[in-house]
């Protein structure tokens, strides 16, 4: 019974990471206010190694719908600046000499419109991704009944479980899409 306690352990840590994945994608979509975790997929090239932007300098916000970077050596200044035009966040960095400001434009009723549906969709491939490792587990433990390595009452409790973990998992990510979305909606 351990070994199939340890087995459903480890689709709940899948399941689990799924969740962060999405939160983490939650997290890079701007909402009409500053989050310096829009930068976290940018790299920056810091004497021939990509390297993230918190990394290279201080990221900061000054105000509500601004971020300020500023480089711990100045001669990256032109690389951030053109790692930052290059990404898709769809903001052009204002370049002082010292620092660089990204300054978020307020977000349109349309532009906003759009962003809850990629968060819904976002959401939606969450979901599947969770859905999937229930597949997984489920074929994992028929495999097991078939192979007279747990009973049948033992199989269905065991299916049972699967389904409470996926459900949780299912509704954690219809609550984020929910947060996230009204995010976005508030002006």
């Amino acid at each position: 019974m351990s070994q199939v306690s340890e087995e459903i352990k480890i689709y709940d840590e899948k399941m689990s990471k799924s969740m962060e994945n999405l939160m983490q994608e939650f997290a890079t979509i701007r909402a009409g206010r500053a989050n310096p975790h829009i930068l976290d997929k940018i790299r920056v090239d810091y004497y021939g190694t990509p390297s993230p932007i918190q990394s290279v300098a201080n990221v900061s916000i000054p105000e509500p719908r601004m971020i300020q970077i500023q480089p711990w050596d100045t001669s990256l200044l032109r690389d951030l600046e053109k790692a930052i035009m290059t990404s898709d966040i769809g903001i052009n960095p204002v370049n002082d000499g010292k620092v660089l400001r990204l300054v978020f434009p307020e977000l349109t009723e349309e532009r906003r419109k759009e962003l809850v549906k990629d968060v819904k969709k976002k959401g939606e491939n969450g979901k599947v991704a969770i859905r999937n490792v229930r597949r997984d587990a489920n074929d994992s433990l028929k495999k097991m009944s078939k192979a007279n390595e747990i009973s049948e009452d033992e199989e269905k409790h065991l299916l049972d479980e699967v389904q409470k973990l996926t459900d949780k998992y299912v509704k954690e990510v219809d609550q984020a899409v929910e947060e996230k979305s009204k995010e976005i909606m508030t002006v």
